[in-house]
């Protein structure tokens, strides 16, 4: 079964940056999903169910949270594991996160190794160093 990890951003150049963080790991046999907004990823999460999806909050349609409670506790699909990926890093909105069922919290910027070392460790892949 291919691993799937679906990015899920507006802004073109974080969707670049985190593909090519984690470009290497399709040498694993990881296949990589972009959404642009919150109604494509949940389209996305619906139809692929990627094992692991890294969620902005800002986004237009639907935001992170929505998409997040909705995955997690409207269609129960708890083997999903969501980071939430946002510029806000204040205690309310990792609060909220936690609220809608978020696995994991992540503040902008990042490392993209950090990215990488996260997605290996959630999709229990060996470390590509």
């Amino acid at each position: 079964m291919t691993k799937k990890i679906l990015i899920v951003d507006d802004e073109p150049n974080i969707l670049i940056l985190m593909e090519q963080a984690l470009e290497k790991l399709e040498d694993e046999g990881v296949e990589l999903l972009t959404a642009r907004n919150g109604e494509e990823a949940l389209e996305a999460i619906e139809t692929e169910k990627p094992q692991l999806v890294f969620l902005d909050v800002m986004m237009p349609k639907m935001n992170g949270f929505e998409v997040c409670n909705t995955v997690k506790n409207v269609l129960g699909m708890h083997d999903v594991y969501i980071i939430i990926l946002t510029a806000k890093g204040q205690e309310f909105d990792k609060q909220k996160g936690n609220d809608v069922g978020a696995d994991l919290y992540m503040t902008k910027p990042f490392r993209p190794k950090s990215v990488v070392e996260k997605s290996i460790e959630v999709l229990g892949l060996s470390s590509t160093d």
